[in-house]
């Protein structure tokens, strides 16, 4: 195993981000992102047989980690560029950060949502200043329909996750938490399009190489999992699961770093996820959305707890843009 580590860490620059681009954007970002908090529960360690540390991306701007690489995106863009804006495609919280990012820039974000996004998220983007274009609820509409807004405005396209400044962004976390707590063992993130955990693997691997990366995903939504399985990038087919913010498949620059950098993928059922959920709630009294909830399941599931050599687990929670007129209990 650790042959074949020294192998992978030996190929890092084949990745779309690398731990220099990661300090570079830490650097770049920290006059606009807050360095979120890490919080802890005595109850938590207790289920979980071992020490747990909730690194709260609920408490960054807009509520949510994707703030980091939006805000990177943006930051990298040239003059020329930005004059004409960024556009993307996103049920949320994507939305809502690349919306914000623009502003410091006071350039126009096009956002194309589908049409089942939560309305808390719609109102969001439109109150950063969005101007939201809906489409239907499928990845290929919601593509074309970024690809057109593009072509009328000249806007350049920013993806929520396969995009290597994106991906830069989301791997400042790592840094933050090796910086406080350079005894971590492990880091588990939830996994939708997978730009998290591949900028947290990239940039935790050359920081402490010895630590474990451990993704957990819905049963509703197990791409990431089926595709670890199988060796090779299977798509998402019919997703469904209360985490609305992991509905979509891996990219082709998140998939190698699954692939290579990422131990394992844990699946969680729906009642595992709501009962995470509703445990940061009443023990953490924190609001999280249940795609946060995920990663927490996951550390509580049995197949983690059967993990030998992690004494130590940082778990992210993503984000906090609840629906709580919605809320699963």
């Amino acid at each position: 195993m650790v042959g074949e580590l020294g192998a992978v860490l030996a190929t890092m620059s084949d990745y779309a981000a690398d731990l220099s681009a990661v300090r570079a954007t830490a650097a770049r970002i920290a006059p606009h992102a807050h360095r979120t908090p890490i919080m802890t529960s005595s109850t938590l360690d207790e289920m979980a047989g071992r020490r747990v540390l909730l690194k709260c991306e609920n408490f960054q701007k807009m509520g949510a980690f994707k703030f980091r690489g939006a805000l990177n995106a943006v930051a990298c863009l040239s003059d020329e560029q930005a004059a004409r804006g960024v556009v993307t495609h996103s049920s949320g919280n994507f939305a809502q950060a690349l919306a914000l990012a623009a502003r410091p820039r006071g350039i126009p974000a096009y956002i194309v949502m589908p049409s089942t996004a939560p309305a808390v998220k719609k109102a969001a983007v439109a109150g950063y200043g969005g101007e939201i274009t809906i489409c239907e609820p499928t990845l290929a509409a919601r593509e074309s329909t970024a690809a057109a807004v593009g072509e009328r405005t000249g806007a350049t396209l920013v993806h929520p996750f396969n995009d290597g400044t994106v991906i830069a962004g989301q791997g400042t976390i790592a840094l933050e938490l090796l910086e406080d707590h350079p005894d971590l063992d492990a880091i588990v993130a939830p996994v939708g399009g997978g730009g998290l955990i591949s900028g947290i693997a990239i940039a935790a691997h050359e920081l402490a190489p010895g630590i474990r990366i451990i993704g957990g995903e819905p049963l509703g939504a197990d791409d990431a999992a089926r595709s670890k399985a199988a060796g090779k990038l299977l798509l998402q087919t019919g997703p469904d699961t209360i985490a609305d913010g992991l509905l979509t498949s891996l990219g082709s620059l998140t998939w190698p770093v699954v692939r290579d950098l990422v131990e394992r993928i844990e699946v969680v059922d729906e009642a595992q996820i709501v009962a995470a959920m509703r445990l940061i709630y009443e023990r953490v009294k924190i609001v999280v959305e249940a795609s946060s909830a995920v990663a927490l399941a996951t550390v509580l599931s049995d197949e983690f707890k059967a993990l030998d050599g992690i004494e130590t687990v940082a778990v992210v929670l993503t984000g906090g843009n609840v629906d709580l007129a919605n809320l699963p209990f």
